[in-house]
């Protein structure tokens, strides 16, 4: 494959679709969390049913978890061509898996079908992570914070998308299952997309780095360790509330939590687009620190929110803070730890796809928690009346958003030593692949 041979400008918008496609995915499933737990859960165990939801909800994180794993150290051998066909299979086979769980009757069966198809969906997604990440880094390997976080701005555009469709569908009265449609479309035009085109190498492999060097590289880097442990929180900051958002703050508030959602998300894509002027004046990891920061105030702050402006006031402080937090953990890997391939970029993935998983029931079991709490004992649940009922889980919302408030700030010395040492040397530079980096 010569490099004539090669759309660059094409290939960036197959990746931007795909990033879109996952948002989109992302929004659906908050959209549909409800649902699910009013229609299956709450009727085969309601004392129990948001740890249900929520475990629903995190097996696809385990799916995008294990495909970034694995699919990122076989991207160099099948290719970004065939990943990203992957992807969109997954996404097809899930959104049909989940109508057919909707005409099933309530049962054992049911609760397979839901959870094989949002596994799909998880598989799909971390096979769009796999591929796109590194292809962006080597398209554009003189700007990768730059070109990552706007390939990641068609994430949050996804889910504002696909969360207006969402309210759209619930206010007009449609029947829920037509989210899965919405699922449908974007995977189509993928796959038609990929097909008909070509691909480069990865960054790693253009340059002839091995795949012995490509883990000595990382075995022998304490510091992308360290930065692998980071993703964990700063994943959970991000991922987790937002999935969580339309249960919780629908309750916390008295309005559909999506919106807030897709506030957040439109506001996510606009500033991702300006991470490249941000960076050059703080840095990137200077930028996590701010984030963070950011992130953990307006965590607890829309626990606190009791209307919709306080909410949305709320929501803003937090969406600041998670803006950059992905795409510039990726980005910092990509420029530190060069040799590291799509593996270094995978394992970070895999990182905040397994703290979704963690965090999500952690954050269910808060709720149902709190909820029996509050009625006096899980056997009370069941006779308390509507109005009663709507004050026991608000108490419980609250509960839940503010147990993930202190993650964020728990790197903000992590963040600020690296930054502080990165500033004493005259600033960190980003590693040229070709020249083996400095073991830190």
């Amino acid at each position: 494959m010569t490099n004539t041979d090669i759309n660059r400008k094409r290939l960036y918008y197959v990746g931007n679709l795909s990033i879109f496609m996952i948002g989109l995915g992302f929004a659906v499933r908050a959209n549909i969390a409800p649902n699910l737990q009013a229609d299956i859960y709450d009727k085969i165990d309601l004392a129990n049913s948001a740890s249900m939801v929520g475990e629903a909800l995190g097996i696809t994180f385990t799916g995008f978890a294990l495909t970034l794993l694995f699919g990122s150290a076989l991207v160099d051998f099948i290719g970004m061509k065939r990943m990203l066909l992957l992807s969109a299979l997954g996404y097809v086979a899930g959104a049909l898996g989940l109508l057919a769980a909707a005409a099933m009757p309530i049962g054992p069966s049911v609760e397979t079908v839901v959870l094989v198809s949002l596994l799909l969906t998880g598989l799909g997604w971390g096979a769009v992570e796999a591929a796109s990440n590194p292809m962006v880094a080597a398209l554009y390997p003189e700007e990768k914070t730059h070109r990552l976080n706007i390939l990641h701005a068609w994430w949050p555009a996804g889910i504002v998308v696909g969360g207006l469709l969402g309210v759209s569908i619930s206010a007009m009265g449609l029947p829920w299952e037509i989210n899965m449609f919405v699922l449908l479309v974007p995977a189509v035009v993928l796959a038609w997309m990929v097909a008909s085109s070509a691909f480069p190498e990865t960054e790693r492999v253009a340059a002839g780095v091995s795949y012995g060097e490509m883990f000595t590289e990382l075995l022998k880097r304490p510091l992308f360790w360290v930065f692998w442990a980071c993703m964990f929180l700063t994943a959970a900051a991000e991922l987790a509330p937002g999935q969580w958002v339309n249960i919780a703050l629908s309750n916390i508030v008295g309005m559909q939590g999506i919106l807030l959602l897709v506030y957040v998300s439109a506001l996510m894509f606009v500033m991702r687009h300006f991470a490249g002027p941000i960076v050059e004046r703080i840095s990137s990891v200077g930028l996590m620190f701010v984030s963070c920061l950011a992130a953990g105030i307006g965590l607890y702050l829309l626990s606190l929110a009791d209307t919709p402006l306080l909410a949305f006031a709320a929501a803003t402080v937090w969406g600041i803070g998670v803006c950059y937090m992905w795409p510039t953990m990726l980005a910092i890997v990509a420029e530190r730890f060069p040799r590291g391939g799509a593996m270094a970029m995978g394992l970070m993935g895999f990182a905040g796809g397994m703290s979704i998983q963690f965090v999500l029931p952690r954050m269910g079991g808060i709720f149902d928690a709190a909820k029996a709490q509050a009625a006096g004992g899980a056997d009370k649940l069941a006779s308390l009346s509507p109005e009663a009922m709507s004050e026991v889980v608000r108490y419980a919302s609250v509960e839940s958003f503010q147990s993930v408030a202190y993650v964020p700030l728990m790197l903000l010395p992590v963040f600020g030593i690296i930054w502080l040492f990165d500033r004493k040397r005259g600033g960190h530079q980003p590693e040229v692949i070709g020249e083996p980096g400095t073991p830190q």
